[in-house]
């Protein structure tokens, strides 16, 4: 099912989702594209060089614009923009930037019948105590670890009581990692960061656990390839029947021990690891397990990932992260 035949509007397009989300767009053919970010002083701009689009807006500058021609004409909302660091404590910056603004965009595109899909994320599950189960009902018993989730969790909460969450879909990603996130400093996947370690020491850190459940090592996440996430986001978009809260993960839960592990054999060297302590600012707030309950994106119709774990980390060190030789 395509996307329909109006303008497209990508908030956080030059962000790791984002990015990969207009290329894929491209690739069908698409660059009736508005793209929206702050591009500040990191380097999140060279996302954007590889792409096609028609226009970019600064996002302090996007609600200015809502009644242009230009945006009066869009007929698909991607709102993949939000300050996602989870160390983030400026707790007025997070609701302004991520709650605020989500609530705001949202309401203009129902006034206007736009498709709105927007990242949520699996940070509003807390430590997974009570649950990580999609849709909206019982949303209110999570309670998230740090303020990221909780302004993420907030406007689900506000997109429910609005009665938003039956026109509208809302992403809960897991552990997305993938080409197009070297701006995003500490924020940057253990992908990214593992590989650099390897290549210059030729072993890589990875935190002790502090759980009795888990060994060191075996903390467990569902990690999900940027590119499985993106066809699963325009999946959703497409299908206007498809409207709620989704988990958008692989599935299936891995340890970092697993996860690191084929960036050694991609490079041809010896698994070397060493263990570190878990940094003061997460201890209390560290998830052990995660793991993306697909079944309501699967019954949309939706048949999976194309990438397992080891190939998804292959392609990213082979295709992205090597230098071409």
């Amino acid at each position: 099912m395509p996307l329909p035949d109006l303008p497209i509007l990508v908030t956080g397009g030059a962000g790791l989702i984002g990015s990969n989300l207009i290329a894929a767009l491209n690739a069908t053919g698409r660059e009736d594209i508005i793209v929206v970010d702050i591009l500040g002083s990191d380097q999140r701009w060279k996302n954007l060089v590889p792409l096609r689009f028609a226009d970019y807006l600064e996002a302090d500058q996007l609600f200015a614009h809502l009644e242009s021609d230009r945006l009066r004409a869009i007929g698909t909302i991607f709102h993949l923009g939000a300050c996602s660091a989870t160390t983030e404590t400026d707790s007025s910056y997070l609701i302004r930037n991520n709650y605020e603004f989500t609530r705001t965009l949202a309401g203009w595109a129902l006034a206007g019948t736009r498709r709105f899909v927007y990242a949520s994320s699996a940070a509003t599950y807390g430590d997974g105590s009570a649950g990580m189960e999609d849709g909206e009902s019982g949303i209110e018993r999570y309670r998230p670890l740090n303020m990221y989730g909780y302004s993420k969790h907030l406007f689900d909460l506000h997109a429910r009581s609005r009665g938003w969450l039956t026109q509208i879909a809302g992403l809960k990603y897991f552990n997305v990692y993938g080409p197009g996130e070297e701006h995003k400093g500490d924020m940057r996947s253990v992908v990214h960061k593992a590989f650099a370690q390897i290549k210059q020491k030729g072993s890589v850190q990875l935190f002790k656990s502090e759980h009795p459940d888990y060994p060191d090592g075996g903390q467990k996440r569902d990690f999900f390839y940027v590119k499985d996430a993106v066809q699963a986001t325009i999946h959703l978009a497409a299908n206007p029947n498809a409207n709620g809260l989704y988990n958008l993960g692989s599935g299936q839960a891995s340890t970092w021990l697993e996860l690191v592990t084929p960036i050694f054999e991609e490079l041809g060297l010896p698994v070397k690891v060493d263990f570190i302590d878990l940094p003061a600012p997460l201890r209390g707030k560290y998830q052990y397990y995660t793991c993306a309950d697909t079944t309501r994106l699967q019954a949309t119709g939706w048949g999976g990932p194309t990438y397992t774990l080891g190939s998804a980390v292959r392609d990213y060190v082979r295709n992205h992260l090597l230098p071409p030789s």
